[in-house]
């Protein structure tokens, strides 16, 4: 065979490998469609695992998520609200100033979150607080429906970084890419509950303005639309009906996991709160047909899973910082003190608005104390934190928790009708922290009357109370002050002995001896 011959040979080999490789790549190539997976966790308050390490714990979610990312790549982790306040730990200080959050953003800057929105719960701390926590943020925020309200003007809030204004986007864009070149510009919005008031924060329409901010992200050409909220259930649905283009919404606030469907066939999903459980949405897309298949799969975060030795690390110190102050008061702060199948309720929705069986354990707690045979108790319910439900193995860190400021509470002696009067203050102020949880022998009759043990309180009888002392200072009712002539008598802790010192003493004592 000539050379000629043996060129033309391989010649004709070249030209049919590139007709075979342009074949294979016309089929193999862009298929046009992508898969991707979104993590959710939503009112994270606490970094280390509960009831007494069986749940929750932000190691363990890294561990998972690194998983997670190391199957898909396209895997993108989310915050739905709540995660800077309430804390134990947050209220106590930390190289001379309050934590307030500062525990949070750093191993959630180690986890490398991808998006967070704000939560009511964001707006619980001072304006500069609040400032400190963004500017020391690496992950990226977005914020919808509410504006930092500053010199009579309204505009976005923001990180500085190196003396920079980075302000916080309405929407976001996510732009993935897989293996085989399948491209998605994948948008978000997020609007938030108006439930937490404050002079520095100006609230709009969440329905008028997830519209504008679902326009714009068409506008900038996202393929498809996703809510990252915190607003309540009903909220989050109804925007649904508004936007049946939105395929599912990651919200928080309710604080227990749920899948709704709207009638839209978009979903609203909520994870469990302290990430006890995670949402993880594996989702795929197809750009031609513009389907969108969503699996939306609940994980627990357990003992079965392991912690990331990094992030662990990061809790660790955090949680060292929190015993030391902690067993000041409380030898053993991670003993179990009870178990309990039944929740107990301390969410602010509850808590703030009714009688729990919370209130409930607590009053009887206080009343178990009394030197006074006092026959009732009160305690206001914004001193009550967690904003949780408490259920399985009870710690006595639950209850440092539960009520993070402490205080001691008092035998006081007052006189009925001031009884009556503080009673029906409460009644007016439901919803807010000066809302009363008291004992269950206080009662009030379908005729507006308040009763003790069925009898109507009398107004020249003098009653033996138990009384916070917060309470005692008329910060949340003004007209219960030691001051006030109808006042009789005030039975104070007598040394740190005294399980009436602090009123987390006061329940584990409670609980131990019950």
């Amino acid at each position: 065979m000539n050379k000629k011959l043996i060129f033309s040979y391989l010649y004709a080999i070249l030209l049919l490998l590139n007709a075979c490789k342009s074949q294979f790549s016309t089929t193999t190539g862009d298929d046009g469609i992508i898969n991707f997976q979104l993590v959710q966790l939503n009112d994270v308050y606490e970094i280390a695992p509960l009831e007494g390490g069986k749940s929750g714990g932000m190691a363990r979610v890294a561990s998972l998520v690194d998983s997670l990312r190391h199957d898909n790549p396209n895997t993108l982790l989310f915050m739905a609200g709540d995660f800077l306040n309430p804390s134990l730990i947050g209220t106590m200080k930390y190289n001379g100033e309050r934590i307030r959050g500062k525990q949070m953003i750093e191993v959630m800057n180690a986890m490398k979150f991808d998006l967070v929105a704000f939560g009511n719960h964001e707006f619980d701390l001072k304006y500069k607080d609040l400032q400190k926590r963004l500017n020391e943020s690496n992950f990226d925020w977005i914020l919808g429906n509410a504006l930092h309200h500053k010199n009579k003007k309204n505009e976005a809030f923001y990180k500085e970084i190196e003396g920079n204004k980075q302000y916080i986007p309405k929407t976001k864009i996510f732009h993935l890419k897989d293996t085989d070149g399948t491209r998605i510009n994948l948008g978000f919005f997020s609007e938030i509950v108006n439930s937490n008031p404050k002079d520095y924060v100006k609230y709009i329409n969440p329905f008028e303005q997830a519209r504008k901010d679902i326009a714009q992200l068409k506008q900038s050409g996202s393929d498809l639309i996703i809510g990252l909220t915190h607003l309540n259930k009903e909220d989050d649905l109804q925007l649904l009906e508004q936007q049946p283009q939105v395929p599912l919404i990651m919200g928080g606030h309710e604080h227990y996991n749920m899948l709704l469907t709207a009638s839209t066939g978009g979903k609203v999903a909520k994870a469990d709160a302290n990430a006890k459980t995670i949402y993880l949405h594996k989702i795929r897309y197809n750009k031609q047909t513009r389907e969108v298949r969503i699996v939306s799969i609940l994980i627990p975060v357990n003992e079965k899973v392991k912690s990331k030795p990094q992030i662990k690390k990061l809790v660790d110190k955090w949680q060292q910082i929190l015993m030391n102050k902690v067993q000041h008061v409380a030898d053993n702060p991670e003993s179990v003190l009870w178990h309990t199948d039944e929740a107990l309720d301390a969410r602010e929705k509850s808590i703030r608005h009714r009688q729990t069986n919370f209130g409930k354990l607590l009053t009887d707690a206080m009343l178990s104390a009394s030197r006074n045979n006092a026959v009732i108790a009160i305690v206001n319910s914004g001193s009550i934190r967690i904003d949780d439900q408490l259920s399985g193995d009870i710690t006595a860190m639950d209850f440092f928790r539960a009520l993070p400021f402490g205080g001691s509470i008092y035998d006081v002696q007052i006189k009925g009708s001031l009884l009556k009067k503080v009673m029906n203050y409460s009644e007016q102020h439901k919803g807010k922290g000066s809302y009363l949880q008291h004992s269950q022998n206080l009662k009030r009759n379908t005729q507006g009357i308040w009763t003790v043990e069925n009898k109507p309180i009398d107004d020249k009888r003098v009653y033996n109370i138990m009384v916070s002392d917060y309470l005692m200072k008329g910060y949340d009712i003004p007209i219960l002050n030691e001051n006030n002539p109808e006042v009789i008598k005030i039975d104070k802790p007598r040394d740190k002995n005294d399980i009436r010192n602090d009123i987390r003493k006061t329940i584990i004592h409670y609980l131990k001896n019950t």
